[in-house]
């Protein structure tokens, strides 16, 4: 049982870090009106544009992923010439399934032209297979084809005497003939440039829909009516137009939706031509994500902020896709619908996705190196051998346990969380064994799910320790060790890697932190060889983090919460070669076998609460009420629940 000098102090803490917090709000809110008063220092016309940010490349070029075709019943490698001819006819097909039965001879013709090319030996006729769009630069939607474009026009900057603190706004240029922009982009100057956006185009065999109601054919995009003026940062003199930024929403015709903002730094409207507007039908709703400049009242008659945005409906079964445009208004209230929208992936094959040689592909390319701490005593495990080394099913009622098979096969299987099941440690003397964990056995599990409407793919990594250690509480300089708060049997973590299917590329890894988490970017990760990135593993509580050092589950700057202690040490699992695939639903039943375990909903530990009887009378029911307030990981066990129950499995992740 947890001390009274450890309960005191979780309590005392907790009181502390809430009354922090409230300060540093207030806090923040002053330092961002300070800011406001510096951001829109106005730039006269005879200053040149700020200097560009760096642009960031992966350290290691990306290799050839793997493409493979159907021809006649077997599987074999093609010329690239004849692959990308083929590629471009299926691009412009959504039904595969129509494409098989209608375009074979096309594909024959196709295939002996490009094979004597290429010098091919066979022109029978070739098929596409599932993730044969993937990293092709183009996806297809539906109706539309979407294409990412990296180059751009600087067009405004809200520069501040510190140029690094200023947001720079871009026109994208170079965009393909016949692809239309939707919007403009824009960044903060303190950041590597890896931007983009997507244009589209219409998929001519895709866009004839025509309204039941009205007969009349609408086109997949159409331009704007006209523009409004949302915001400019002009103060109203005459002098120097030309340096000043004005941001102009499209207004989109009966039916449509505008997808961006544009900004010019002059007050004359943009033409009609520079943007499209998309079907509504072919859209899906978007929403605020991150502010990315923040003009407070108190430095402008109207307040103004610029967020990124991101599709509303997220997760593997979401078709809201990320345009990377901006959203910015003068006076938006959290909740609100938002006057654009994302677009909508109506393609059911989501063909740019990743195969399965991909995928593995993928992961020996990206897959990181797992660092624990180099005091960590609580090592994670393969499940098989948790299970083989006396992990115990227990049921709710019955006192005795019940051994469990290698491969968790006699576990219960789908349901709920409902408290009827859990598993927990063996007793005796192979108990604290088993809570070592054993690292020469420990693997990755691995998720691959759609994200961003199939535009990007994310492979969730999933590691097991037995035990979750204690928890130490900073306070100040000091630090306090508790023997009991925080541990608990069974502790499941993760951390994700989000690859855009355009190209292959790592975008970014998200790291799972107890129950929430952080997305960094590429350009902010460590890296051991290659493009392979170090996630840290904390010592005791296994959460991940993308540097070393001590990172506070509280008040940082305060220096009081929980420790999470990260370190290199000799204590490692390298992902790109010790994991498992386990779920990958989009490539359909039976494609990747899922395991017993996995369908397993209740808890990996048993749940344990310290009652406030343990304090002296004259305490307990003072604190009573704040006690069963704080969250049971710091006033008792409570065994996590397996990957599949969580919601991020089907969800996006919780940052």
């Amino acid at each position: 049982m947890p001390t009274i000098l450890e309960i005191i102090v979780v309590v005392v803490v907790i009181i502390i870090i809430t009354k922090s917090f409230r300060l540093q709000s207030l806090l923040l809110r002053s330092k961002q009106e300070m800011f406001g008063c510096q951001r829109f220092y106005r730039k006269r016309t005879d200053q040149l544009a700020p200097s560009e940010p760096q642009t960031f490349s992966l350290r290691a070029p990306l290799p050839p992923w793997p493409q493979v075709y159907e021809y006649i019943g077997e599987v074999v490698n093609l010329c690239e010439k004849t692959a990308l001819l083929i590629i471009r006819e299926l691009q412009k097909r959504a039904d595969l399934l129509h494409l098989k039965r209608k375009l074979n001879e096309r594909l024959v013709n196709l295939n002996e032209k490009s094979c004597h090319q290429g010098k091919c030996s066979d022109a029978s006729p070739v098929l596409l297979l599932d993730g044969q769009g993937f990293a092709l630069g183009k996806i297809n939607l539906g109706e539309l084809e979407a294409v990412k474009v990296s180059r751009f026009k600087f067009i405004w900057s809200s520069n501040t005497q510190d140029e690094k603190k200023g947001v720079t706004f871009y026109k994208p240029i170079g965009i393909p003939d016949g692809f239309y922009s939707l919007g403009y982009y824009c960044q903060s100057n303190d950041q590597p440039f890896r931007g983009f956006v997507l244009v589209a185009r219409e998929i001519p065999s895709k866009s004839e829909s025509t309204h039941i109601s009205t007969g009349i054919a609408s086109p997949a995009l159409r331009e704007p009516v006209d523009y409004t003026l949302v915001w400019s940062s002009n103060d109203g003199s005459e002098e120097g137009l030309q340096g000043c930024g004005f941001f102009w929403f499209p207004q989109p015709p009966e039916g449509y939706k505008s997808i961006g903002y544009l900004v010019t730094c002059s007050p004359k409207k943009p033409k009609l031509d520079k943007v499209r507007c998309v079907r509504a039908d072919l859209t899906e709703r978007c929403e605020n994500y991150q502010v990315i400049l923040d003009v407070g009242t108190r430095f402008s008659e109207f307040p103004f902020q610029v967020w990124s945005t991101r599709p509303s409906h997220r997760g593997m079964l979401g078709r809201g896709v990320s345009v990377w445009t901006f959203s910015c208004n003068s006076c938006w209230v959290p909740g609100q619908e938002l006057p654009i929208a994302c677009l909508k992936n109506l393609d059911p094959t989501l063909h740019a996705m990743p195969n399965c040689d991909q995928i593995h592909a993928l992961i020996n390319h990206y897959g990181p190196t797992v660092f624990f701490h180099p005091d960590e005593i609580y090592m994670p495990s393969s499940v098989s051998w948790f299970f083989e080394n006396g992990a115990l099913l227990f049921r709710k009622g019955d006192s005795v346990g019940q051994s469990i098979d290698v491969d968790g096969s006699n576990l219960p299987s789908g349901g709920r969380n409902d408290g009827e099941f859990w598993i927990d440690l063996p007793s005796g003397d192979r108990k604290n064994s088993v809570k070592s964990g054993n690292l020469g056995s420990a693997k990755l599990y691995v998720h691959v799910k759609p994200a961003l409407g199939g535009t990007f793919t994310d492979i969730a990594m999933w590691i097991f320790c037995p035990f979750n250690g204690p928890a130490t509480l900073k306070v100040g300089v000091m630090n306090y060790s508790l023997s009991k708060i925080g541990q608990h049997v069974g502790d499941w973590e993760h951390f994700t890697l989000r690859i855009c299917n355009f190209t292959g590329e790592l975008w970014s890894i998200y790291f799972s932190q107890h129950s929430g988490g952080v997305w960094v970017n590429a350009y902010d990760l460590e890296y051991i060889q290659g493009n392979k990135a170090i996630v840290y593993s904390s010592k005791n509580g296994h959460a991940t983090f993308p540097h070393p050092g001590t990172y506070i589950q509280g008040s940082g700057k305060l220096g009081l919460g929980i420790r999470n202690d990260v370190a290199r040490s000799n204590f490692f699992v390298d992902s790109s070669t010790r994991y498992e695939l386990v779920a990958a639903e989009y490539l359909g039943d039976g494609v990747v076998s899922q395991p017993g375990w996995l369908q397993f909903m209740r808890k990996w530990g048993p749940t344990i609460v310290y009652d406030v009887s343990i304090l002296p009378l004259v305490l307990r029911y003072s604190m009573a009420n704040i006690f069963i307030k704080l969250p049971v990981e710091l006033y008792g066990e409570e065994g996590p629940t397996g990957p599949k129950e969580k919601n991020n499995w089907a969800g996006d992740e919780r940052g």
